[in-house]
Formats: structure tokens, sequence, C-alpha cells
């Protein structure tokens, strides 16, 4: 049986976790394989999520001027006092306009163990303010289906093993139908692939990894996905991510 991770890295040589109790570490660090590095400015919506200390634990995107989505397997278990949104820049450690967070709101039904509803929010205790490098990015309201041109960000690596790379990747693959994105994953690993899910594959050697998680998949200007989980690293299967589509109508409501 394959093991699925969800995508943060881990400060440690363990970097996979059991189908039935995925390990969910804060201080993990992670990479797009096979991705290029984005421009300044090319992803403003983007968002690193930090600890306290400065260390990036996921990715995030800016909804409006005081929130930011994200996946809750990032978020579930932190304090508002030691997440942090940082936005404008391309750099994981530096640079940027650094938001405390007033509080998190993680999706009620969330299951940790299968990952279903991995959907979070945080809302930051200041204003973020818009310019060329910073803006908000729509909540994608229609349904996705395969074959569509969808465009994943986050920070780290480029090959596995290796170390984490300095600035912003991306890596534009095509959307899986849901039945597609089952059948090319293990019997226990398509069980996880829910209706509220939406899959991406582009090859082997291409993909998410730990510390993308919680970053956003676009398509045609809206955000359509969170990462959420995937195949320890690029091995050949579908990468899976929250759907916004679905989400959205809680999303709202929350604000």
């Amino acid at each position: 049986m394959f093991k699925f991770i969800v995508l943060l890295g881990l400060v440690s040589s363990a970097l996979c976790a059991s189908l039935s109790s995925p390990a969910i570490d804060p201080e993990w660090e992670g990479f797009i394989v096979g991705g290029s590095t984005a421009s300044a400015g090319q992803f403003p919506h983007q968002v690193s999520l930090r600890s306290s200390g400065n260390a990036h634990f996921c990715g995030g995107f800016i909804i409006n001027n005081r929130w930011v989505g994200s996946a809750a397997h990032c978020t579930v278990g932190r304090t508002a006092a030691n997440t942090i949104s940082v936005v404008g820049t391309n750099s994981r450690t530096s640079g940027g306009v650094a938001h405390s967070t007033s509080r998190i709101v993680n999706h009620p039904s969330y299951n940790g163990n299968t990952l279903a509803n991995d959907i979070s929010m945080v809302f930051t205790a200041s204003t973020i303010t818009f310019n060329n490098l910073v803006q908000p990015i729509t909540l994608g309201s229609a349904h996705v289906g395969g074959g569509v041109s969808a465009t994943a960000s986050g920070w780290g690596q480029t090959s596995h093993p290796g170390s984490a790379a300095a600035n912003l990747q991306f890596l534009t693959k095509p959307t899986l139908t849901n039945a597609d994105c089952r059948a090319r994953h293990s019997a226990g690993n398509a069980a996880r692939v829910f209706d509220n899910t939406i899959c991406t594959f582009l090859r082997a050697g291409a993909g998410m990894c730990m510390g993308d998680s919680g970053g956003p998949l676009i398509a045609g200007g809206t955000v359509i996905g969170a990462v959420s989980w995937g195949i320890a690293c690029a091995q050949g299967f579908p990468d899976v991510f929250a759907r916004i589509s679905s989400h959205r109508t809680w999303m709202i409501n929350q604000m």
C-alpha cells in the first residue's frame, strides 16, 4: 500500500505517515518538484504562513484585506500567536509585510485522518494593504472538471532530497476528473479523493510536496483548490486539493 503525506515537510528523515494516521507537524518545510521560479508580482495573492520565529510552514492565499485561505491540516492545533501571514514577497525567509493573526477558523467537518474538508481561514489582526505585489484572488464558484490548465505555487526544494528553495516556485498542470484521479491512486488513497476535492497530474517528477500545503491552485484568475495531500513526492500519482467551489459558501459565511 502506498503511503500518503500531507504536504508539509518534516525536519527529520520521516517523510511519510501511514494511511490511517497521517503525521502533521507544523515545523515541516517543503517544495514543488519540477517547477519554475516565480517572478516578482506573478502571484500577488500568495501567502507564506510562518511561525512567530519566521519559519515557513504552509502556504495560503489572500481572499480579502483581512482573510487568508489555507488548509485545515496546516492550522489545526496552531495558536493565533504562533501564526503569521506574510504577503508581498517571493522569498521564503525575508521581505514582504507580516500580519499577525486575530483568529483561525478551521472547517468544522475537517477530519485529520482522512483529510476530508481540509480547508481553513486565517483572520489577520491588521488590514492587508493592496499594491502591485499584494492582491486578493477570487474564490472559484464553478465546478472544474478534467483537462483544465491550473497553476499551483509554493516554497521549498526543487528536487527530493534537497534543500529548500529561497524563492517561490510554481507548476502548471491539468486537472483530472475525480473518477480519473481515483483510478490513478491505490484503493486506500482513492477513498480519500472526495467529491469536494480536485486533483491535478502532469507526469512523474512534477508535483507538489511537503511545505506546499494550503497554497493556491489557480485557473482562469480564480483559486480553485488549496493544496491538501499527495504521494511523496512527484512519484507519478495525482496531487489532491480541497475544492474551493465546494467550500466557497462556508468560507464566505465566515467573513
